[in-house]
């Protein structure tokens, strides 16, 4: 990496007043709700400046603080790229190593919203149910200890303070991909704070608010190279850029705390934000047509030894595969926004699938799969069976899924699996005497499969994974044609 470069600097003179705290500053947020977000300032005008916090790790601290927290965000299109700098952050926390300065910007006045990009598993909860997972280690030592670790932890305990200084709540705007993830969050939040102090979760219930959004972006992780070949191109050191699709969407139900008025939120429907009454059709559109398919797209082309996902959809096998994912199984499942056509957008989904400026790596989209899987796969087939439907292809999906947890790939390799229960999924495999007994193990994950559930797929799911093992993974996919 080159080491003689000038860093970046903030043009921007002086930086924006935060008035907003945002909960996992990774790359995501970086090169999606900051982007809006300095959009809405530069049309509108607001003191909106960002707080992030890295509840874990102190390297976007470390790596933007050397540059007034200013990066660039690089938009990898079919014919070129695009620079922009971005400067709507302002500072970056590091909740492990200063707990109170969170919690303080937290409960500022000033703060009107504070938003969350923490992944699934940030929210310590049951993905099968949606609700709070008590025994969850972060929660049970949140609950005893004012100095939280989680990420509701930190909301309640923040919402707490406030409430003790006469001050309105913040607004919690969650981006995470999760179906319904306002009302989620929520409820989330409210069974925390019943635990600890009923009156705050009266409170919260009454003054708080959680409205649901989502969120559409693809963003592949910045890799070293990405770094070096950015700084060989401008001539200027940025040691955490971003890079990302030319496509966004961001819906948002226009329900932010009442106390604040006009001043609640950016000016967000100026740029381009849909603000909307009801977000649930969206979510359903994205979570199962991109989301879904990203997924499936992850584990069977992961097995199928493909990289990446453009390289994945440029298989034919795979380009019918997806297709029919979308036109059979998918759009049958949900009803569609108002205005939408499914058919265009599962056209522009590909499009995106195949830009070959966007190198997203099917690995890191097959991450945390044990929390991902309900909301982005199985609620469809759920709604599938009930509908009468067949869903050999998610099921095959499922099916991969099960074989890449196991640890070894159709090869023999080892996979380097990244989940929350990885180890428990291993186990379970390994323990298994053959592709039946694997397949049982794994459907009695109950934080996974709910077990009516669980019962219904048991069948297809044994003859997919049987397939895939036996056959390969193209072979398994045409014989669903």
């Amino acid at each position: 990496m080159p080491a003689d470069l000038p860093c970046l600097f903030r043009k921007i003179d002086p930086a924006p007043k935060a008035g907003i705290v945002h909960l996992g500053l990774g790359a995501f947020f970086r090169a999606f709700g900051a982007l809006y977000i300095q959009e809405a300032m530069a049309r509108s005008g607001g003191d909106w400046g960002i707080i992030g916090v890295s509840l874990k790790s102190p390297r976007m601290h470390d790596q933007l603080a050397p540059q007034d927290f200013v990066y660039t965000a690089q938009e990898l299109g079919p014919d070129g790229e695009t620079l922009r700098q971005v400067e709507s952050v302002v500072d970056v926390l590091v909740a492990p190593e200063n707990p109170e300065a969170v919690l303080a910007a937290m409960a500022d006045p000033a703060i009107r919203i504070v938003s969350l990009t923490v992944t699934e598993k940030g929210y310590c909860h049951d993905p099968a149910t949606g609700r709070l997972n008590l025994e969850h280690p972060d929660i049970r030592a949140d609950l005893v200890n004012p100095v939280p670790v989680s990420a509701p932890g930190y909301l309640v305990r923040a919402l707490a303070r406030r409430k003790a200084a006469g001050l309105p709540p913040f607004t919690v705007l969650t981006c995470d991909n999760l179906p319904e993830n306002g009302r989620l969050v929520r409820g989330i939040v409210l069974e925390f704070a019943q635990a600890i102090d009923p009156d705050l979760a009266v409170w919260i219930e009454s003054e708080g608010r959680f409205p649901a959004t989502m969120v559409d972006r693809i963003v592949p992780a910045t890799k070293p190279e990405d770094v070096d070949a950015l700084a060989a191109k401008t001539g200027v050191m940025d040691a955490a850029p971003v890079l990302h699709e030319p496509f966004r969407q961001w819906v948002i139900e226009d329900d932010f705390v009442v106390a604040y008025g006009a001043d609640a939120r950016p000016d967000l429907g100026a740029v381009g934000v849909e603000l909307v009454a009801n977000v649930t059709p969206y979510e359903h559109m994205k979570l199962r047509m991109l989301n879904g398919t990203h997924s499936s797209l992850a584990y069977l082309g992961y097995l199928a030894g493909h990289e990446t996902i453009a390289e994945t959809v440029a298989d034919p096998v795979f380009e019918r595969f997806v297709k029919a994912l979308w036109r059979a199984e998918i759009i049958p499942s949900f009803q569609a926004p108002p205005g939408v056509d499914l058919t265009n957008y599962a056209d522009a989904l590909f499009a995106r699938y195949a830009n070959p400026g966007i190198r997203h790596r099917t690995w890191q989209i097959a991450m945390d799969g044990s929390q991902k899987l309900p909301q982005r796969i199985l609620g469809t087939l759920s709604d599938n069976l009930a509908a009468g439907r067949s869903s050999p292809g998610l099921t095959t999906a499922v099916a991969a899924w099960m074989i890449y947890v196991s640890g070894t790939d159709l090869g023999g390799r080892p996979i380097d699996v990244r989940d929350p229960l990885a180890e428990r999924l291993h186990a379970l495999s390994e323990a298994a005497k053959d592709t039946a007994g694997g397949v049982e193990a794994l459907l009695g994950v109950t934080e996974i499969f709910e077990p009516g559930l669980a019962g219904a797929l048991r069948p297809g799911l044994i003859s997919a994974c049987g397939s895939l093992r036996e056959n390969g993974v193209q072979a398994t996919l045409e014989g669903l044609e």
